[in-house]
C-alpha cells in the first residue's frame, strides 16, 4: 500500500504515525494492498480556502477527503474483489485539530489519528449526513481507532518487555542472541 504524506502545515507532528493510522484503517477495511493514498497537512488559511472552494463553507475545518473520480461510484473501494485503486487525498489541518484535541482532552496526535481514520472512511464512501449513516460511520471509526490504539499499546508492551528481558539477561551475564538453534548433527 502506498501512502504519501506531505507536511506543509509548519506543525511538528509524527508523520510516520499518521501514515501508520491510515494504513491500519485501510487494512481493517480490506482495501487492496496496491491502493494509493495521499495525506496532506496544511495551514489554517489553506484549509479555509479548500473548505470554501469545495464545500462552499466559510473558515477552516479539521479534515477534508477528496476521493478520486476514477473509482466506480457504484462500489465502495473496500468492496471485495476490488483491485488496485487511487483512493484519493486526505487533507488535515493540525492547527484546527489542536483546538479540538484540547476540547476533547486528548493529544494532538490522538486527534490527527481520529481525523485520518475519518478521512479514510470518507474516501471509502462512508458519510455522516443522515443519522443512520452517522451511526454506521462513527461506530466503525471508533472501532478502528480502538483497535489501532490497542495494537500500539501491545507493541509498546512487547518493546518494554524485550528491554526488561535484555537488561535482566545482561545483568546475569547472559546474552540474548535470539531463539536457540538446534545443535549441528555430528558426523
Amino acid at each position: 500500500m502506498s501512502i504519501e504524506i506531505a507536511n506543509e502545515s509548519g506543525a511538528q507532528v509524527d508523520e510516520a504515525s499518521i501514515v501508520a493510522a491510515a494504513r491500519f484503517a485501510l487494512d481493517r477495511m480490506g482495501v487492496s494492498p496496491l491502493a494509493e493514498l495521499s495525506v496532506l497537512l496544511v495551514e489554517l488559511d489553506v484549509m479555509a480556502d479548500l473548505h470554501q472552494r469545495w464545500m462552499d463553507l466559510p473558515g477552516p475545518t479539521d479534515v477534508m477527503a477528496f476521493p478520486m473520480d476514477e473509482l466506480d461510484s457504484a462500489r465502495r473501494p473496500d468492496a471485495a474483489g476490488l483491485g488496485p485503486a487511487l483512493l484519493g487525498d486526505i487533507v488535515l489541518c493540525p492547527a484546527f485539530a489542536e483546538d479540538q484535541a484540547a476540547k476533547a482532552g486528548h493529544s494532538l496526535m490522538d486527534e490527527l489519528h481520529l481525523l485520518t481514520v475519518h478521512g479514510v472512511l470518507h474516501l471509502l464512501g462512508y458519510d455522516h449526513a443522515e443519522p443512520a449513516e452517522e451511526r454506521e460511520m462513527f461506530t466503525l471509526q471508533n472501532r478502528i481507532l480502538g483497535d489501532y490504539r490497542g495494537s500500539i499499546a501491545e507493541a509498546e508492551r512487547k518493546t518494554a518487555q524485550r528491554a526488561a528481558d535484555s537488561k535482566l539477561l545482561g545483568a546475569a551475564g547472559l546474552e540474548d542472541d535470539g531463539p536457540e538453534r538446534p545443535a549441528e548433527p555430528s558426523a
